[in-house]
């Protein structure tokens, strides 16, 4: 017997479980098996009337209770670009902990949506053109500027770096040009990888006037990329310090229905035992 979860980081923001949860219901449909929604951190502090009532869950004790039930085997499908450090570092730090209670599960991980030693797939690039192209208006050529969080890892910006080069052919001449950038990063020279950040972006001459689409690489709304977070108060702020900038916000990624095919994906290699990020074999 085994239990599949659609595991994201986790928010405390109710937007971001029930779109979970929607994604994790359409792979269900797909898959012909329960896929269920958790996440690794948080979001089982959000109250229960905030998301239909059904309390939001955890990884850690979402797999417990199916250990419990009778399931021997746990496959964790990520709801992130790439391979984080939730994913290689805490995720087998908390499935251990598992493991010490039911010593005969094994665990395996599915790559993350975008797999960078695969096959070359552009889908996700498909989705986030798509995107741009929702908010591009006749006779206008703007800059796009293709936005992450930023993380602590080089990795995991590689993967948005990549998705800019493809972004940037795909949209061709429909644009101006594309540009990477990161939400925030750590100080220090050791994160200047996540270069350039947002507000600096938004600050050169070629972004200041004019217009300017976000493309936004956030899976689920939550309190970055929600109405009102942190990408909305820079966006605010830059337009307010620059009358002539305009920027247009995209859907997120997570929004596109065309994410639950790239997650089929990921979840059908594991379980045929094609690619996955991590395999951790049962103790007993």
């Amino acid at each position: 017997m085994r239990a599949i979860f659609l595991v994201d980081n986790g928010s405390l923001r109710a937007q971001a479980t029930l779109n979970l949860r929607r994604v994790a219901a359409s792979l269900s449909g797909l898959v012909g098996e329960t896929v269920q929604a958790a996440s690794l951190l948080h979001s089982n502090k959000i109250p229960a009337d905030e998301v239909g009532g059904i309390p939001a869950t955890t990884l850690g004790p979402a797999a417990e209770r199916c250990a419990e039930q009778g399931a021997t085997e746990i496959i964790v499908l990520p709801f992130f670009f790439g391979p984080s450090k939730a994913l290689t570092g805490y995720l087998p730090e908390r499935m251990a902990t598992l493991q010490e209670r039911f010593p005969h599960v094994k665990v395996r991980v599915a790559q993350p949506l975008v797999d960078e030693f695969g096959d070359n797939d552009l889908r996700l690039a498909h989705l986030l053109a798509d995107n741009v192209r929702d908010k591009l208006r006749p006779g206008t050529k703007p800059h796009v500027a293709l936005v992450d969080h930023g993380s602590p890892i080089p990795e995991v910006t590689a993967v948005r770096n990549r998705l800019a080069g493809q972004l940037s052919v795909l949209l061709a001449d429909d644009v101006a040009c594309v540009a990477a950038a990161s939400m925030e990063r750590r100080e220090g020279d050791e994160y200047r990888f996540n270069e350039p950040l947002l507000e600096n972006l938004l600050a050169l001459p070629e972004f200041k006037i004019g217009s300017v689409i976000l493309a936004m690489l956030f899976l689920s709304p939550g309190r970055h990329a929600g109405e009102g977070g942190d990408i909305a108060e820079i966006c605010a702020a830059a337009e307010q310090q620059y009358p002539g900038l305009s920027v247009t916000t995209t859907k997120l990624v997570g929004e596109h229905q065309g994410i639950v095919d790239i997650l089929h994906s990921r979840l059908r290699q594991a379980l045929d035992d094609e690619r996955f990020l991590l395999d951790i074999p049962a103790i007993a």
